[in-house]
Parts: structure tokens; sequence; C-alpha cells
């Protein structure tokens, strides 16, 4: 008993250093004051060195904290992207399980066609309609990002539908929204947020794909995905700092918020949380 509580504690200790960590560079972001990452047409082209880093870009900027400040603004995508698509996936998911036969099946087509066609694809085109910029790359995240959640959310109802409490508060005379509040959504609740935060980093690689590709954010915009787009057009001189830090940077931050949805998905399962 006691190896598995010290298991448990330090996966929550765990859990919460990678919390505090990514809350820390997002905030670092937020907070980089603009001078900290202007031109200087004198530091242009710099290599990393103590002063700067990362080294400087093009135009003298300091990478370093561009690179942060690109993160916050590749984050703050990603979370309001994240947080639409797990609302749709929950609503689509508890509509399917608990409506008529005919929804049910529109709903899985529905989920079959999206997942059928390629993330970066659906939202590049999504995006372009909608005349590219923050809004387009939005929707087009949010609009392609419900779909496994929707089905694991469909098949959770499904099963909690079968047991006995609920047909006992049926009987009772319960309503269906008595039910769904009081019985079903605690239990999804869990899932809920363990999805959404599992859905968190594949936003961020989309975004910053779809901005690399020139489908995303603006230029101006100081997001992973613009600095290494602009890296590229500097790699036959030599210059690959532009390049490697960044997008290094950009790695580890979508497998430390990858890890810690994993580890909250841990101690949120009733199945696993005591092994």
């Amino acid at each position: 008993m006691n190896r598995r509580l010290n298991r448990r504690t330090r996966t929550l200790i765990l859990t919460a250093a990678m919390g505090v960590l990514i809350l820390a560079v997002y905030a670092a972001g937020i907070l980089v004051p603009e001078e900290w990452t202007a031109s200087s047409f004198l530091d242009a082209k710099q290599p990393p060195s103590l002063q700067h880093w990362f080294g400087t870009d093009s135009l003298g900027r300091d990478l370093f904290w561009r690179t942060v400040k690109g993160l916050s603004v590749s984050m703050t995508v990603g979370i309001v992207a994240s947080c639409v698509s797990a609302v749709i996936a929950l609503l689509v998911g508890i509509a399917a399980a608990v409506g008529s036969k005919g929804v049910d099946g529109f709903i899985n087509w529905l989920i079959d066609l999206v997942m059928g066609v390629p993330h970066t694809i659906l939202i590049i085109l999504i995006s372009f309609c909608l005349g590219r910029g923050l809004k387009g790359l939005l929707v087009g995240i949010a609009a392609t990002h419900w779909c496994s959640l929707a089905r694991l959310i469909r098949g959770e109802v499904m099963q909690l539908r079968s047991q006995h409490y609920i047909a006992l508060s049926r009987r009772l005379g319960k309503s269906s929204g008595w039910i769904l509040t009081n019985h079903l959504l605690p239990h999804l609740i869990p899932q809920f947020f363990v999805g959404l935060i599992l859905m968190f980093p594949h936003a961020i690689l989309h975004e910053a794909s779809v901005s690399f590709l020139g489908y995303g954010l603006p230029p101006e915009q100081p997001a992973i995905g613009i600095i290494l787009s602009e890296s590229m057009k500097y790699l036959s001189a030599g210059m690959w700092w532009p390049a490697v830090f960044p997008g290094l940077t950009l790695v580890l931050i979508v497998l430390l918020i990858d890890r810690l949805g994993e580890n909250l998905r841990m101690i949120l399962d009733p199945s696993s949380a005591q092994e």
C-alpha cells in the first residue's frame, strides 16, 4: 500500500511540476517586453552566445525571447481551439449516445468523414475559405479535433445508460435532463478534461505546421510556425540556429503537455489511479 501511495504521490508531484513549468513558459511569453524582441541590425545573424542563447535572426531579433513569445501565441491558439473542440466533442458524443438511431448513424458518418481527411489538409482548406488569419486557423483546428473524444464520450455514455441505477432513476420518474446532470456528467467530466489536455499538443502542432505553410497566422505574429518558416530562407547560408532551437523547444513543450495529459489520465482513471 505504501509503495502504491508513493507512486501516486510521485505522479502528482511530477504532474504539478510540469503544469507549473508550462504555465511559466506561457506567462513569460505574455510578459516579454517588446524591446526584448525588437530588431537590431547590428546584431543580425549572430550565432548562439551567452548574450543571445538561441542566437539572432536576420533582423537581429533575439531568438530565445522570440521563441518564448511564439510559444505563448501558439499555446493561446491551442487552448482556445482545444476548448471549443472539446465542447463540440462532449455535445456530439452525448447526442449520438442518447439520440435516435438516425442521429447516431449521421454522427458516426460525420466522424468517419472528418477523420478520413488528413487534419492538416482540412485545416488549410477551412482557413483558406475563411480568409486565412487567426479566425480561419481557430475554426479549422476546432472543426477537426473533436472526433476521437466524441467517439470516446459516446461509448462512455452508452455504457452508463445500461447501468441499473440509470434504469432505476427512469422508473422513479426522473427526467432525461436530471439523469444527464446527476448521473452522466459526473462520469464524463474527467474524460472531458483529460481529452482536452491530450488534444492541446495536437492543436499546437497543427497551428505551427499550418502557419509554417503560410495558411495560418500572419507573418508579423511571432508564432513558432512563422519563425521556422523564416528560418528556411537562411539554412543554405549556414544559419542553422533559427530552425534548430525554436523547433526543439516546440517539440519539448508538446511532449511535456502530452505527458501531463497522460499523468492526469492515470490519476483520474479509476482503473489506474491506484496502480
